[in-house]
């Protein structure tokens, strides 16, 4: 047998590439979970911002998973779908506003999010 190197993450990300996989991670909430959860699993060991944002927009995307799931729920005894609607407006909204910041260089931090991936 030969020895192999080991496998090696990818280099450090440029502060361009940063804010962009960063940003998207936030934009890519617009769809649910997974664009966050695949950017984060790519790119955390790569840079740090892109890792703690998408971590944050991954919890964000998380919990309102979990409001769907739970208006689903009561709306099952209780007619009050337009709640899952106001809360997709502002997972819509919120996605945006952490798109924008992180294209500034700046952290963003939602309003309400679960911390359930650390």
């Amino acid at each position: 047998m030969t020895d192999q190197p080991a496998p090696q993450a990818g280099a450090p990300l440029s502060d361009d590439e940063t804010r962009q996989w960063a940003s998207w991670a936030h934009l890519g909430g617009i769809l649910g979970f997974l664009p966050s959860l695949i950017i984060w699993l790519i790119y955390k060991d790569r840079s740090a911002f892109v890792a703690q944002e998408s971590k944050t927009a991954l919890n964000f995307q998380i919990t309102v998973l979990i409001g769907y799931v739970a208006f689903s729920f009561i709306g099952f005894f209780i007619p009050i779908g337009f709640l899952s609607f106001l809360l997709w407006i502002a997972a819509v909204i919120f996605s945006i506003l952490g798109f924008q910041a992180v294209q500034r260089g700046q952290a963003y931090k939602y309003p309400f999010a679960l911390e359930l991936i650390k």
